[in-house]
């Protein structure tokens, strides 16, 4: 589980810095035609990048921690990812503001894994 962890968390957060430089630049223009696009982007990238984080710290306490919690902590940060971050990723590009709906699925996923780590490391 920590190899899985520690590769997922570092393609997803090689993504995080891509799609970050892709917004700055490649969508400056779309940016300047469609400026309330922008800031939904640039959330989707921050948590995008957090949570690719997250997932090194998941990876690095099932090095500690022998805990059934800890995957599911880890798959919850993914979850988030796809949910939260792809969705305002997509909302971002298409301006399909139906998108937005989707973000607080990707949010409890967020907010479940952090509870699930947190307990993780209180029981180890």
């Amino acid at each position: 589980m920590e190899r899985t962890f520690t590769v997922i968390a570092a393609v997803l957060g090689g993504l995080a810095v891509a799609l970050g430089a892709f917004g700055s630049h490649g969508l400056a223009a779309h940016f300047a035609a469609h400026p309330d696009l922008q800031g939904p982007y640039e959330t989707a990238n921050r948590y995008h990048m957090a949570h690719a984080l997250a997932l090194l710290a998941v990876a690095w306490a099932a090095t500690r921690w022998n805990s059934p919690l800890l995957p599911w902590a880890g798959w919850l940060f993914v979850a988030g990812v796809i949910l939260f971050s792809g969705s305002l990723y997509a909302l971002s590009l298409t301006g399909l503001r139906w998108l937005g709906a989707v973000a607080p699925l990707g949010g409890a996923a967020f907010v479940a894994g952090w509870a699930l780590l947190a307990l993780a490391a209180w029981r180890g």
